[in-house]
């Protein structure tokens, strides 16, 4: 797989899916085999990246290729990818229905099927620090614990994580619907039911185990 190139695509698709604007968010993405990480460079419009833009890196943040600066939440997605093996690629979004809610620090429960078979468990919000800082990567890691797949970030964004770039898209996707049904509710004056804990194990199961044409 050429990875620089998916970044670029990623970039791209990350755009015209209105989950951004401008230069905002970034993306990365782990070589399983290598342990190599690739980001989108710093402050580069999505639709100017070229694959020699992108910057690769070792775990420990030393670059081994790239011209080019990081994006400033290079620390955050390298704890992603330190303490979580199971994750491979990481998207983070500026989505407006998510950042209602990321603005106030509140959690989006799974009020759907798809958002309880997808998003791992309850979106936290994580407590605010400053773009770019430790304080914001561990804060982020602590929301996003070893189960979620998606975590708010206090008046910043979302981070949302996968097995496969394509993984992670898709919970960016359902974890913005999720927040939009969830305003839609709160601004008709209304209530969700959660689904319970019993169905959302259940679910999470059967997208794990036996939903697909591989299974």
């Amino acid at each position: 797989m050429d990875y620089k190139e998916l970044i670029v695509e990623s970039g791209l698709k990350m755009l015209g899916s209105g989950m951004t604007i401008e230069t905002w968010g970034n993306i990365s993405c782990r070589d399983p085999e290598e342990g190599l990480v690739y980001m989108s460079p710093s402050a580069m419009s999505y639709d100017a990246i070229a694959p020699d833009d992108v910057v690769v890196c070792k775990l420990d943040g030393s670059v081994v290729k790239g011209h080019r600066k990081p994006t400033i939440e290079k620390e955050l997605h390298l704890s992603i990818f330190r303490e979580r093996p199971d994750v491979n690629a990481v998207v983070h979004t500026h989505p407006l229905y998510s950042m209602v809610y990321s603005c106030q620090g509140k959690d989006i429960p799974m009020l759907i099927d798809e958002a309880a078979q997808v998003l791992g468990c309850v979106c936290q919000t994580a407590g605010y620090a400053l773009p770019g800082s430790p304080e914001l990567a561990k804060n982020c890691m602590k929301a996003l614990g070893q189960k979620a797949n998606a975590c708010l970030l206090q008046s910043h964004g979302a981070v949302c994580v996968g097995q496969s770039m394509e993984a992670a898209f898709k919970v960016a996707k359902v974890l913005e619907v999720t927040a939009q049904i969830y305003y839609m509710i709160e601004a008709t004056g209304g209530k969700p039911i959660n689904i319970c804990g019993e169905h959302i194990v259940m679910m999470q199961d059967f997208v794990k185990n036996h939903y697909g044409q591989d299974k």
